[in-house]
């Protein structure tokens, strides 16, 4: 009998086990390297919550993207009605823009006092933010009003149509973001600081300036490609 069938074979460690020790997960020191196993561990709920809402955003990114295109397409087709140059209110819109892109910022500012705890300056500048959203609300509603009145309704042609069908989609989203805030602020104020408010208000951020670029991008293909037509 040779000595190699007398001594026991040492098991051979595995290679694909995920543990603390053994194989290649095992690494240096023993330690595991793989994520969400070992010492890795799963990531945060604020991570996968904040990866979710991202996930949210794209979709609501892509159903922006088939109206925009929708519209870029339909631009020429005014029939007999305006075109865009003759109804469209350049200082309007820049007043519009300016707003929107201020509340971005007190946005983001209102992160930075979250940041921070602290409760004041979180509240002052949601409440900024939903003030200055509100005004562009307010202003985007007064041009549709005047439009209206003007006989360049949605129903006097197909650019028209797209034309309210694509900015009121995204007016729909500011006002539900500013009930969306206005909760936001409630709940701040009663509950603190507690980690899923926390998680909430990364959620609304994200939101918020989401519909700042979309803004951006509306503006550049519908007012500025629309009057150039």
């Amino acid at each position: 009998m040779s000595a190699t069938e007398v001594l026991p074979r040492a098991s051979a460690p595995d290679p694909y086990r995920l543990g603390r020790r053994g194989g290649l997960a095992g690494g240096a020191g023993g330690r595991s390297l793989a994520t969400g196993h070992g010492e890795g561990g799963p990531a945060s709920k604020r991570v996968i919550v904040g990866f979710g809402f991202w996930i949210f955003l794209l979709s609501d990114i892509v159903m922006f993207s088939a109206f925009f295109a929708a519209h870029a397409v339909l631009q020429p087709a005014t029939g007999d009605g305006p075109h865009g140059r003759d109804i469209f209110n350049p200082v309007s819109i820049a007043v519009e823009t300016a707003v929107l892109l201020a509340s971005s910022f007190t946005c983001g500012l209102s992160a930075v006092a979250t940041e921070a705890r602290s409760q004041l300056w979180t509240q002052v500048c949601l409440f900024v933010t939903g003030l200055l959203g509100l005004c562009f609300v307010v202003l985007e509603a007064n041009d549709f009003a005047t439009m209206i009145a003007q006989g360049a309704g949605p129903q006097r042609s197909a650019f028209l149509s797209s034309f309210f069908a694509v900015v009121g989609l995204h007016g729909m989203h500011v006002s539900a973001g500013l009930l969306w805030l206005g909760t936001m602020m409630a709940q701040v104020f009663v509950k603190g600081f507690r980690d899923n408010i926390l998680r909430r208000l990364i959620c609304f951020n994200l939101f918020w300036h989401a519909l700042d670029i979309i803004w951006v991008a509306l503006f550049t293909v519908v007012y500025l490609i629309g009057a150039g037509r």
